[in-house]
């Protein structure tokens, strides 16, 4: 999608969107007490319920696995889908029409992205009716060929477009739908004429079940376009750079398996899904390229890369080097594994599914090669290995192969695999590694990788107990402050950063005190907040039930309490500077020190007072 949503937008969609419903669809959830209401987390395996619902504040939080957000992010992590695609679900749900903010340029027509999916269903529905139609012999003739019968066109729900030139336009017409919202859905053209006419077509969805657009195959030979497959020109709603087909279907697998499958074509996602490889994906008339790539890590959810695998099927053709090698060029984009599967016979899923079954398209999958392997045998394959000068080329190419490796730790073997590959020395081959490594060192950093946190603002990343009695006071007083922040005077009663012993919770205390109170407050402390840990501690205090509804005079006694432990940690630290000061030697330094303590001590006495109420 082009542009912002509106921000006044999604505040609606969150005010209007309440959690407790929205999770109760995927969770049986309970009275838990004060507010709140429990269930089995999704998000993990468990017995007893941790996972917490506060409809009053819009928060979710599990204390067993430290997932927790707002109705959006539930959206986004129990669906795969993106934060937008979690805002339209829900815009769609509450029957609110969003606004699109284009920055420098007319905002959209508002209403227009729902009436664009509204034909896009209604054409999709058509379409798949068409398909038993008596002109859709061919089309049906073209599947059968395939070994796709009607069940398997129906899963897919492929479908037929006549080729009368405006039969969609007029069923639709009919529907309500007029030529502003068909044309800019790219179902039909300038002149009112179908865009799509004597093909057999395959709707695109999003992870969220939309329908996107189409893709087309040509089946007749007097079409008049020469074009084997066309699809949806760009529309609000769909960008080819930004969808893949098969994305409805193998989302949830995808997440679950950490494993991607990018084939090339319709029928080839068809093949694979029939046969068992439900991970199975392809791009929709353009080439995978980066936002492909982040659309798939995103679904994967793999952040360390070394659990996640994206596996590209190729021939083991010239092109389909070529492709392997263009792929790795963009290995970047991905922080899991990428494999490629090559079939030797050069067959694509699909015809390797007919000629061969459905077990053939499994163990191709099975059989990947890490990618750095198969563009590392082409290598090879491109140099004159009988000569010096050709194995030393070779190992300089394949030696920055080997520098881009991921987990160093495999470095070494590789580097032995690279060697034997050569016929050389594997001493040879490290120097030339070395070399690279020397080069690179010198080199910009990559632009796509963010910049180090810094230290200053990042908590420890030992998270806090929750049931840690020696910081239940520093826990409990932060409860309060973000659950009841009206019964804190604007000081928040003098309470300070110093006066929290963990670095999580001061990394709290700092953001609250940093954001004014206002509408929204807990919405602006999340998107403020310096990292995940801090947003996801603060969703956790947010959430988790307090022993009282307090008042003033409640958070005031808590706040003292949590201000009261720090003086006693003073007093102490005094106490012991002044026995180690010796009066006659440094009186100065004992009168000051003793003021001190005087003050602390009148400090101390009053704090106790006010802890007590």
């Amino acid at each position: 999608m082009a542009g912002r949503i509106n921000e006044e937008d999604i505040a609606q969609i969150r005010e209007r969107s309440r959690i407790d419903d929205v999770i109760r669809g995927y969770v049986q959830l309970r009275n838990a007490g004060g507010g709140s209401l429990k269930g089995l987390c999704p998000f993990h395996d468990e017995k007893t319920p941790s996972f917490t619902v506060t409809p009053s504040r819009g928060f979710y939080y599990c204390f067993g696995c430290g997932e927790g957000g707002d109705v959006i992010t539930f959206l986004q992590r129990q669906q795969n889908l993106s934060f937008v695609e979690a805002v339209q679900v829900l815009a769609d749900r509450a029957g609110i029409v969003l606004r699109i903010d284009d920055d420098g340029q007319p905002g959209q027509q508002p209403g227009l992205r729902k009436r664009v999916l509204e034909a896009n269903q209604a054409a999709q529905e058509f379409f798949s009716g068409q398909l038993d139609s008596a002109e859709a012999v061919e089309a049906r003739r073209f599947l059968n060929g395939r070994d796709f019968d009607r069940a398997a066109a129906q899963q897919f729900t492929v479908g037929y477009a006549p080729r009368h030139g405006q039969a969609l336009r007029q069923t639709l017409r009919g529907k309500g739908f007029d030529d502003t919202v068909l044309k800019a859905a790219g179902l039909i053209r300038d002149g009112g004429r179908d865009f799509f006419t004597g093909r057999v077509l395959w709707p695109i969805r999003d992870s969220a079940q939309a329908v996107l657009g189409f893709g087309a195959r040509r089946i007749y030979d007097d079409d008049r376009l020469p074009a084997k497959y066309i699809n949806t020109p760009e529309s609000p709603v769909y960008k080819k750079s930004h969808v893949l087909y098969g994305l409805d279907l193998a989302r949830r697998e995808i997440g679950r398996r950490s494993q991607a499958v990018i084939v090339e074509g319709y029928t080839d996602v068809m093949a694979a899904h029939l046969s068992g490889v439900t991970t199975a994906v392809a791009s929709c008339g353009t080439a995978f390229g980066e936002d492909h790539a982040r659309l798939l890590q995103r679904l994967m959810g793999s952040s360390d890369g070394l659990h996640g695998e994206v596996i590209f099927t190729f021939d083991g053709d010239k092109a389909g080097q070529a492709a392997a090698l263009k792929v790795f060029k963009g290995d970047h984009n991905f922080t899991a594994q990428t494999y490629v599967a090559v079939e030797p016979s050069g067959l694509d899923p699909c015809d390797l599914r007919m000629q061969q079954g459905d077990a053939a398209v499994r163990e191709l999958v099975a059989r990947r090669v890490p990618l750095y392997r198969f563009v590392m045998s082409n290598i090879a394959k491109s140099y004159d290995l009988d000569r010096a000068d050709g194995r030393l080329s070779a190992a300089r190419e394949g030696a920055e192969l080997v520098g881009s490796i991921r987990d160093q730790s495999l470095v070494t073997q590789y580097l032995r695999e690279l060697a034997g590959v050569l016929g050389m020395d594997v001493e040879d081959v490290r120097r030339e590694a070395q070399r690279v490594a020397r080069r690179g060192q010198h080199a910009e950093p990559p632009r796509n990788e963010p910049p180090p946190e810094d230290a200053a603002s990042s908590p420890d990343p030992d998270w806090p107990r929750p049931d840690d009695p020696a910081l239940r006071l520093e826990r409990d007083t932060l409860k309060l402050m973000l659950q009841f922040p009206l019964t804190f005077d604007t000081a928040w009663n003098a309470v300070t950063a110093d006066d929290f012993t963990h670095p999580g919770y001061q990394a709290v205390f700092r953001l609250i005190s940093s954001v004014p109170f206002g509408e929204g407050w807990t919405d602006q402390l999340r998107s403020q907040a310096p990292n995940d840990l801090v947003r996801q501690l603060l969703v956790a205090l947010l959430v988790e039930p307090l022993l009282r509804v307090p008042d003033e005079g409640y958070s005031l006694a808590y706040s003292s309490r949590l201000r009261l432990t720090h003086v006693t940690r003073d007093i102490a630290q005094v106490k012991s500077r002044l026995q180690r000061t010796d009066p006659l030697k440094d009186p100065t330094g004992h009168r000051a020190q003793f003021a001190q303590l005087t003050e602390l001590e009148m400090l101390r006495k009053k704090l106790q007072s006010v802890s007590l109420g």
